[in-house]
């Protein structure tokens, strides 16, 4: 059985939490809230149960003081040490602060070995393609690291777009996982190409999870329209060479099968989205992949673990 490695998987720190004046992952069921509170043997007999080899860890949404960031990366860098052929590191950033985030980013990388970071796709409604944020883009690029942008719940000032003729909850569900989560991700990625990002730090990094974003499936639109954005480099170029895409929380073959048809097998990673997907389902997922032929060979090997390692700088036990 080939070895895995997964890059979209969770965990909530002490000091994030005690620094909360609510704590947002109360609303968590009991059971979860201890898979995310864990980063011991019970996170490591989880990766076994998924074949997991080797899990790269961030932290849930939210926005951090630099202080409580440093603290809850000191603090996830010890528990690796425990574990350091099973588990790895993203970065939780201060994103408002971006000086401070590109400064957290280096000391992650140089001083904890981290592998990059996660951030969250918007701080309170504001995407990262102001150029007020673009220190920290560039240090990723000069680090070589890559940046994972991962959905955040949305801002209550965006919450009427989601509202409508029936229950507040059904809001929130459209506004998150039921479709905001995603097609705010697949926009910001626009957005970061408009504005010039890419043309201005070519060699950047970018992971997005959830097959994709939605982006897939419209790239064809996509490719015509932002070709009349004025940019150096063509979204083709930039979707080829910048963007790598996991298939965290998604495990059906359709979506799979359009991410396969628009991007290269050498930018598509599993992932499994941990502990909010469990590594058993991930794992039969994987299981049904490789049954389907959908993608076999040496490109499973590449899906599994091998492009993680390229990426990463990684090893897979037993890869």
């Amino acid at each position: 059985m080939l070895p895995l490695i997964t890059l979209e998987e969770h965990y909530v720190s002490p000091y994030v939490r005690a620094a909360q004046e609510h704590d947002e992952f109360a609303v968590f069921p009991p059971a979860l809230v201890q898979k995310l509170n864990t980063l011991g043997e019970e996170r490591v007999q989880d990766l076994d149960a998924g074949n997991v080899s080797l899990q790269i860890i961030s932290h849930g949404p939210g926005d951090m003081p630099a202080s409580v960031c440093t603290a809850a990366n000191d603090d996830l860098a010890s528990a690796i040490s425990k574990y350091p052929t099973r588990l790895a590191g993203f970065a939780l950033l201060p994103v408002s602060n971006p000086a401070a985030a590109a400064s957290e980013l280096e000391r992650s990388v140089k001083d904890l070995g981290f592998v990059g970071a996660l951030v969250d796709t918007h701080i309170n409604g504001e995407f990262y393609d102001d150029e007020k944020f673009w220190i920290m883009f560039e240090k990723a690029q000069g680090l070589d690291v890559p940046i994972y942008i991962h959905p955040s719940w949305a801002a209550e000032s965006t919450m009427d777009h989601y509202r409508g003729n029936y229950d507040e909850s059904v809001a929130v569900a459209l506004s998150a996982y039921g479709w905001g989560w995603h097609s705010d991700t697949a926009l910001h990625i626009l957005k970061l190409y408009a504005s010039g990002l890419f043309d201005r730090f070519p060699k950047l990094k970018i992971i997005i999870g959830h097959m994709g974003e939605l982006l897939p499936f419209q790239l064809d639109r996509i490719f015509g329209v932002s070709a009349r954005w004025g940019r150096q480099r063509s979204f083709q170029e930039v979707w080829k060479e910048n963007i790598w895409i996991t298939t965290s929380g998604m495990f059906a073959l359709p979506p799979l099968a359009c991410l396969l048809q628009t991007t290269s097998i050498d930018h598509v990673l599993y992932s499994v989205d941990y502990p909010f997907s469990s590594n058993e389902k991930g794992l039969e997922f994987f299981n049904k992949i490789q049954e389907s032929g959908l993608i076999a060979g040496e490109d499973l090997e590449k899906f599994a673990y091998r492009n993680a390692e390229q990426l990463l700088g990684v090893r897979a036990k037993g890869s």
